[in-house]
């Protein structure tokens, strides 16, 4: 990139690739159009590619304007945090830490998983949940600094991510003292006919159920299932059926909601995963996490 870079210039490109044309970009900076249009091309000759083509009335990016847009999100979202990160430096030396927490995962496992840093006098702890592609995009463009979910990223992600085990737990079968006195006789048979809670497919612990309900032969009467594992339990809890959940889990549901234990589940294991970006300085609060798992 040369020096004459001007990120004047890159700010006009990203408002246009993220409104679509530069008719809306117009709009939303309350400016000319010709003058925003001269600005991405100034651009374009800097970098020396094209960064539109035409579709249709609007535009859409080329390979070229792919890769700007992907930096340029990087470079603002920056930008959109460095108001509060000066504030803090001002006013003490709080650390906020964005978390991005998988609908897969257990919410009372979360809370454990963070136990490590709770208590920092300096944690600003920001967290939000949502589905793990979606958290995967916003730890990409640095809106989070750690996502905390059931499996690790794919492999073919187009930007550099680290994963690491925070735990491992065994999972059993839970259920309401009504339901489980039901499941007495012939466990794990008993499935087949008792109500059965299970998460969707797109849990990774779905799977391992699945080749687990193979090895003993059972066809499980699955009356419910929940994408969220927060409803996944919450149904569970009112008595609709019994259901999975990691022995993490065990007080939290035998004390606090009086389920029952029912039995393990043979080797099925959930795993834990702290999913974040690949940097040469990485949060001290994530760093303090991941050393606390080892």
């Amino acid at each position: 990139m040369s020096q004459s870079f001007n990120y004047r210039h890159l700010y006009y490109f990203w408002i246009v690739a993220t409104e679509g044309s530069m008719v809306g970009a117009a709009k939303r900076l309350n400016m000319a159009i010709q003058t925003i249009s001269t600005q991405v091309k100034l651009l374009e000759h800097e970098l020396g590619f094209a960064l539109f083509k035409p579709k249709g009335r609007g535009l859409t990016l080329t390979d070229a304007g792919v890769a700007a847009l992907a930096e340029a999100d990087h470079i603002f979202a920056l930008g959109e945090k460095l108001p509060s990160k000066v504030r803090d430096a001002v006013r003490g030396k709080t650390l906020r830490l964005h978390v991005g927490i998988s609908d897969g995962i257990a919410k009372m496992a979360v809370h454990r998983l963070l136990a490590p840093i709770l208590k920092d006098d300096h944690l600003h702890l920001i967290c939000q949940d949502g589905e793990f592609d979606d958290l995967i995009a916003d730890l990409a463009t640095h809106k989070l600094d750690l996502v905390l979910a059931d499996h690790a990223p794919a492999l073919s992600l187009n930007f550099k991510v680290q994963h690491q085990i925070m735990a491992t737990s065994a999972v059993s079968w839970y259920a309401t003292p009504l339901v489980a006195e039901q499941s007495v006789i012939d466990f794990p048979h008993c499935l087949a006919q008792l109500p059965v809670l299970l998460p969707t497919t797109h849990n990774a612990l779905r799977s391992r159920l699945k080749h687990w309900f193979e090895s003993e032969r059972i066809n499980p009467n699955v009356v419910g299932e929940f994408e969220d594992n927060a409803l996944l339990t919450t149904f569970g809890i009112s008595g609709m059926g019994v259901f999975p959940a990691a022995d993490w889990l065990e007080d939290y549901l035998t004390q606090q909601h009086r389920l029952i234990k029912i039995a393990g589940c043979g080797d099925v294991v959930e795993h834990f995963h702290a999913i974040y970006t690949q940097r040469k300085v990485i949060h001290p609060l994530v760093s303090k996490l991941l050393m606390s798992s080892d």
